[in-house]
This record gives C-alpha cells, sequence and structure tokens, in this order.
C-alpha cells in the first residue's frame, strides 16, 4: 500500500444534537478537502452534558436516529470513511451502550464495538465517576475492519489502559488502533501521550486517537490534544487541549511491516507461560 491520508478530530460536544452533528459534518469536509480516506471522531460525539435521564431519551439504535443518519448521509456524500462515538440504545432499562461505529465511504455502517471496559472511579475525599450506572459493558471484541487506510481495531478510552485489549486486535491483524475518548483533564495530563505510544509500541500499529476537548458543563471538561502515534512510537500528529480542530498525515504500512519484521515481538511471545 503506498501513502494514504487520514484524520484525527477533536470538538466539543454539547447537549445539542444537531449542533454536534453540524460540527462533525464541517470537520468531515475539512478531512475530505484535504484528502484523507478516513476520519476518526471523538467518544460521544453525538452528545455530552445530559442528565442521565434525558440522555435515554436522545440515545437511538444504530439503524436510525438524526445523529448517525446525518453522518451517514455525509460519508456517502463525501467519499470518505468514518469511526465515530456515539451513545447506542440498549434493551436494559435505565442504561446505554457506549459505541464506536465505522462508516464506509458509502454511508453504510460496517462494524460497530461497545465498550467493555467501564470507567468506575471512587476516590476517597476525590471524584466518584461510575459510567456502569448509565452503561452497559459490551462483551466482546470485534475483528479489525478492513477500510482504504487498513485494518482498524476498535477501542473507547478506557480501553486504552488494557495492553491485552490492544494486543488482542494485533493477534487478529489490526494495522491501526483507535480509540476515540473524553478523558479528563487531569488524567490527560498525566497519561493520555504515555498510553498512545506504549500501545503502539507493543502492538507495533499506528495508533488513531480522537478526543473530546474543552469545557462540556460546569462539571465536566476534557483533556484534547487528539493524536496519532506511528508504529515506533513516534506522535506523528497531535491537535492542541483548547479548541475544536483536525489534523491530517499520511502514513505507509509499509514502514509498520519494516517495523514488525524487523523486531518480531509477536513470533517471540510466550504463550506457552503467558496463557491468559
Amino acid at each position: 500500500m503506498q501513502q494514504v491520508k487520514i484524520a484525527v478530530a477533536q470538538f466539543c460536544a454539547g447537549q445539542s444534537i444537531s449542533a454536534n452533528l453540524a460540527t462533525c459534518i464541517q470537520l468531515m469536509g475539512h478531512a475530505s478537502n484535504a484528502l484523507a480516506k478516513m476520519i476518526f471522531l471523538p467518544e460521544a460525539s453525538d452528545f455530552i452534558g445530559n442528565p442521565s435521564e434525558e440522555a435515554l431519551t436522545l440515545a437511538h439504535p444504530l439503524n436510525s436516529g438524526p445523529f448517525l443518519q446525518g453522518i451517514c448521509a455525509e460519508a456517502r456524500r463525501l467519499g470518505i470513511w468514518c469511526a465515530v462515538g456515539v451513545h447506542e440504545q440498549s434493551p436494559f432499562p435505565g442504561k446505554l451502550f457506549n459505541t464506536h461505529v465505522v462508516i464506509n465511504d458509502q454511508g453504510s455502517i460496517v462494524e460497530s464495538y461497545r465498550k467493555i471496559h467501564l470507567f468506575d472511579v471512587d476516590i476517597p475525599n476525590g471524584p466518584r465517576l461510575m459510567e456502569s450506572q448509565n452503561t452497559v459493558a459490551g462483551d466482546k471484541l470485534v475483528a479489525p475492519v478492513s477500510t482504504p487506510v487498513g485494518k482498524v481495531g476498535l477501542g473507547i478510552c478506557y480501553d486504552l489502559r488494557f495492553p491485552e485489549l490492544a494486543l488482542g486486535l494485533r493477534r487478529q491483524g489490526a494495522e491501526i488502533l483507535t480509540f476515540p475518548s473524553a478523558f479528563t483533564v487531569k488524567t490527560g495530563e498525566a497519561h493520555w501521550e504515555v498510553l498512545l505510544r506504549s500501545r503502539a509500541i507493543e502492538t507495533q500499529s499506528y495508533v488513531v486517537a480522537a478526543a473530546q476537548v474543552g469545557k462540556h458543563s460546569e462539571k465536566r471538561s476534557s483533556y484534547g490534544h487528539a493524536m496519532i502515534v506511528d508504529p515506533w512510537g513516534q506522535v506523528i500528529a497531535e491537535c492542541d487541549g483548547k479548541t475544536e480542530g483536525f489534523a491530517v498525515i499520511p502514513i505507509n504500512l509499509s514502514s509498520l511491516e519494516r517495523i514488525r519484521t524487523e523486531i518480531p515481538v509477536m513470533s517471540h511471545r510466550r504463550y506457552d507461560i503467558f496463557t491468559q
């Protein structure tokens, strides 16, 4: 495969699905104008900031709802692939799925992944964030998706902290790992880049991480710094921590194959000892 361009984006989603959709469509247009074949949009691109009861009324099945319908239509119009995070309606009362969707250049949903690691943190004298109160965990990895930019393995945000997920996707053939996210500012400052580079190095894959950025409400802000890391662990594209934006960069899977050949860590893994 020759060099191909990909785009990673960040913005500050709010409570309005229509406003968030308009922002995503604008970012998709910028990516298309820059000749990117695929754009990666953040976790929860459809909405952030609503009380959990209201969120339940805003979420839809993947095959309906104005947000994904709009993204699919724009992908088809522009002829661009898109990966985007959304809230998905679930059959469980009072709860949603946190879902990562891949849409092809014909505007069809070709794969979806439900976040399997939920962010439940209760720190004494500190923040209490319990994603499981309103979200149902997924129960499986999905096979990497064949796209014009390579085989894309899907994760979401907190999944980034679990190397076994990334390694599992690599074993299934992933060449690009993607983690749409809404990291907090505190954890982002400490861990965001380190985690992304670590997953890239240990899997010898490109890592693409779209991000929420800025202040969603009085109680919630996101770190930003949407990023692309190459298989050598180098940051090759990064947005800032303050504003909506995107970055476009060419990637080359031949360089990935060279790194994997020169340092063949997957063939050196001791599955006879480390069985889990």
